[in-house]
């Protein structure tokens, strides 16, 4: 018997669904409709899945194209140094 780690309901868990069970599928809790993740097989076991979305949620604020270590706001100094350096030209 397995429990949700949420709610303390039991997890029922038809025996087709056993038997292809792998770790890390999700499941979602009856009870409460808590999102869960296979964490154990032998003793079946769950645990929540709450994680995994505040890390999607962590991922899609950082998809700019900074590197690691870089500062966004001083490329668009660069660029404006640039722009700057340009109007020179034609005021020459």
């Amino acid at each position: 018997m397995a429990t949700c780690p949420e709610c303390d309901a039991e997890v029922i868990v038809e025996e087709h669904d056993l038997d292809e069970m792998e770790l890390g599928d999700p499941w979602d809790c009856e009870a409460c409709g808590s999102r869960l993740r296979v964490s154990g097989l032998e003793p079946l076991e769950f645990e929540s899945d709450d994680d995994d979305e505040d890390d999607d949620e962590d991922e899609a604020e950082g998809d700019g194209d900074v590197e690691e270590g870089e500062d966004p706001d001083l490329e668009d100094l660069d660029d404006e140094d640039d722009d700057a350096e340009d109007d020179k030209d034609w005021d020459e």
